[in-house]
C-alpha cells in the first residue's frame, strides 16, 4: 500500500496505540503500523504503573482482564523484606495494574482502530528524506511507501526508524536486557527481588515475580548493561531466580518456568533526542523506561499521549513542543535516576551493603514511603506527606548527582557497528551462559558489575562533548484533554491564548481557536 497521512505512527505498542487513538479522535488521518500481526506477545512484567493507569482513565479506556496491584515487596540479597506502600497522587491513582502484553497491546490498537486509525502490517526498512532533511516517509520491506506530514516512532528500544532518521546513537544509550516467563504461582503481592551476583556484590539487574490471571504468574530478570550492547545470556540466572524463590516459599519448590522471551531496554531517555525535524520518538524509541525499576508501559503512555497533543497543537512545531513536554514530565527523575543507577553499579559491594539495609527490620519501616515513591518515579504530583517531601529531596539529590557527573571525563564507550540485533543474535543473548556466576566460576571481565554505565538523556539542554545533557527543573505536568475541540476530520485548530496551564501549555479556558486545513 501506498498512502498519504496527516501522520503516520511506526509501532503498535502501548506509546504508538494511544498515540493513534487521541490523533484519529481529534480528526487526523493516521497510519499505525506494525511488522508483527496482532494479538502478538512482547517479553515484559506485565505491570502498568500508576500514571499509565490515569492515562487510560482519562481517555475512558478499559482493559479486559487487568487485575489491579498497590504494594510492591522488595526482597534484598539477605532475604529481608520491605513493602512499599502505594500512595493516591494528585496526577495519578494509588494503584497500578497487572495485564498480559498479549491483552494490552491487543486491546489498545483496537481502540485505535475503532477511532479511525489505519492499521498497516510494516516492516520498516528504510526512510525517504525531503530537500530540507524531514522524513517525508517511510518504506517497508515489501515497498509500502508511507507518507506523512509527522512521523511518529514507537518503534521499541532499538527503533529502526531512529537509526534510519540518525537519531540513535547507540554509544550514548544506557542499555539493558530482560527475559520473563510465565509459570503456575498464585502470588498476592508482585515482588522485585535485588539479587547478589557473587557474596557482597551486587547483581546489575533484578529479578520480579508478578501475580497473573487464571493461576498464571510471571517471572522474569534483566540486566543492566551500561553502554555495551553485548550479549547478556540469562537463561541460567532465570533458573537460578526460580529455584531462590521456591527456597524463600514464593514458589513451589517444583515450579518450571515456560517458554522464556527476551528483549532489549534503552533507559533514562538516553541515546537519541525525543524529536528531530518532523520525527518524534515515544516509549521505548525514546528510551523512556525507568533506570531503577525497569518500567516501561506507563512512559510509553504518557509519551504517546504527550507526541499526539504536540501534533495536535501545531504540526509544523511539534518537534520542539514535544521536546518541552517531555523536558517537564520526565527529565526531572530520568536524569537524576540514570545517574544514580551508575553510581551505584559502579560500587557493587557499597550497593549491596546498602540494599541490605534497606530490607532491614528497623530501616524499611522508616523508609517504606520515600522508597516507593522516587523508586516508582511518583515524586512528582504526589500529595503532601512526610514520605513524599522525602522522596523529592533523594530526586533533587539524584539531580545533583547528575549535575557533577557531566563535569567528569566522559566514561569508556563501546562501538558498535550497527543498532539492530538479528533474532539470531537475541537467541544467543537468551543463551544458557550466565552473568550470575557459581562459586567455581570466574566473572568474565566483560560482565563485569564494576562494568562502566552512562548517564542522562541527550534530550535538551547544555551538553557536554560526551553528549551528556542537564535536563530543565522543575517538573509540570502538561494539561491532557480527553477529546479536541476540532470540528472534523482533516481539520486542525490553531490556538492562541494568554492563559497558561501547567508545563507553559494554555489551559483550554484560555485557547482561542480558528479552524484550518492540516
Amino acid at each position: 500500500m501506498n498512502g498519504r497521512f496527516d501522520v503516520v505512527v511506526v509501532g503498535a505498542g502501548p506509546a504508538g496505540s494511544i498515540a493513534a487513538l487521541v490523533l484519529a479522535r481529534s480528526g487526523a488521518r493516521v497510519a499505525l503500523a506494525d511488522k508483527a500481526a496482532f494479538p502478538r506477545d512482547k517479553a515484559c512484567g506485565d505491570l502498568v504503573g500508576p500514571r499509565g493507569v490515569q492515562v487510560l482513565a482519562d481517555l475512558g479506556l478499559r482493559v479486559p482482564d487487568a487485575g489491579q496491584g498497590s504494594d510492591l515487596l522488595a526482597v534484598g540479597p539477605s532475604g529481608g523484606r520491605a513493602r512499599l506502600p502505594a500512595f493516591t497522587g494528585r496526577t495519578y491513582p494509588g494503584h497500578g495494574i497487572i495485564v498480559p502484553r498479549l491483552a494490552l497491546d491487543h486491546a489498545l490498537r483496537e481502540a485505535a482502530l475503532q477511532a479511525g486509525a489505519v492499521p498497516l502490517r510494516a516492516r520498516v526498512t528504510a526512510v525517504e528524506a525531503g530537500a530540507d532533511g524531514r522524513v517525508e516517509a517511510v518504506i517497508s520491506s515489501d515497498g509500502q511507501r508511507l507518507a506523512g506530514e509527522v512521523i511518529i516512532a514507537t518503534d521499541g528500544a532499538l527503533s529502526p526508524v531512529a537509526r534510519l532518521a540518525g537519531m540513535l546513537d547507540p554509544q550514548a544509550a544506557l542499555w539493558g536486557f530482560a527475559i520473563r516467563a510465565y509459570l503456575r504461582a498464585e502470588v498476592p503481592l508482585p515482588l522485585l527481588v535485588l539479587l547478589d551476583a557473587s557474596p557482597w556484590r551486587i547483581y546489575p539487574g533484578y529479578g520480579w515475580l508478578f501475580p497473573g490471571a487464571d493461576g498464571q504468574a510471571n517471572v522474569g530478570i534483566g540486566v543492566g548493561l551500561g553502554s555495551d550492547r553485548g550479549q547478556a545470556p540469562l537463561r541460567g540466572d532465570l533458573a537460578r531466580l526460580v529455584a531462590l524463590l521456591g527456597q524463600y516459599g514464593d514458589l513451589s519448590q517444583d515450579a518450571r518456568p515456560g517458554p522464556v522471551m527476551g528483549g532489549w531496554l534503552r533507559m533514562g531517555g538516553t541515546g537519541t533526542p525525543p524529536a528531530a525535524g518532523n520525527v518524534l520518538l515515544a516509549g521505548d524509541a525514546a528510551g523512556l523506561i525507568n533506570p531503577l525499576q525497569g518500567e516501561g508501559i506507563g512512559p510509553a503512555m504518557v509519551s504517546g499521549r504527550l507526541a499526539a497533543e504536540a501534533v495536535l497543537a501545531d504540526p509544523a512545531r511539534a518537534a520542539p513542543a514535544y521536546t518541552e513536554a517531555i523536558e517537564a514530565a520526565f527529565g526531572p527523575y530520568m536524569t537524576g535516576a540514570a545517574a544514580l543507577q551508575r553510581a551505584l553499579l559502579r560500587r557493587p559491594r557499597a550497593t549491596s551493603a546498602a540494599t541490605r539495609l534497606l530490607t532491614a527490620p528497623a530501616v524499611r519501616r522508616a523508609i517504606a514511603g520515600t522508597w516507593s515513591i522516587y523508586w516508582n518515579g511518583l515524586a512528582d504530583g504526589a500529595r503532601p506527606r512526610p514520605s513524599a517531601w522525602t522522596a523529592r529531596a533523594v530526586q533533587a539529590a539524584a539531580g545533583r548527582l547528575a549535575g557533577h557527573a557531566l563535569a567528569d571525563p566522559p566514561l569508556h564507550m563501546s562501538r558498535h557497528a550497527d543498532a539492530i540485533t538479528t533474532p539470531q543474535v537475541a537467541e544467543s543473548i537468551i543463551g544458557e551462559k550466565s552473568l550470575w556466576p557459581r562459586a567455581n566460576r570466574q566473572r568474565p571481565a566483560s560482565r563485569s558489575t564494576n562494568a562502566s554505565w552512562t548517564m542522562s538523556p541527550t534530550l535538551s539542554g547544555v551538553c557536554s562533548a560526551a553528549g551528556m545533557c542537564r535536563i530543565g527543573y522543575p517538573y509540570s505536568p502538561p494539561p491532557i484533554h480527553k477529546r479536541s475541540a476540532w470540528p472534523s476530520r482533516r481539520w486542525r485548530a490553531k490556538c492562541t491564548g494568554s492563559g497558561s496551564g501547567a508545563g507553559g501549555s494554555r489551559s483550554r479556558a484560555s485557547r482561542r481557536c480558528s479552524p484550518s486545513p492540516w
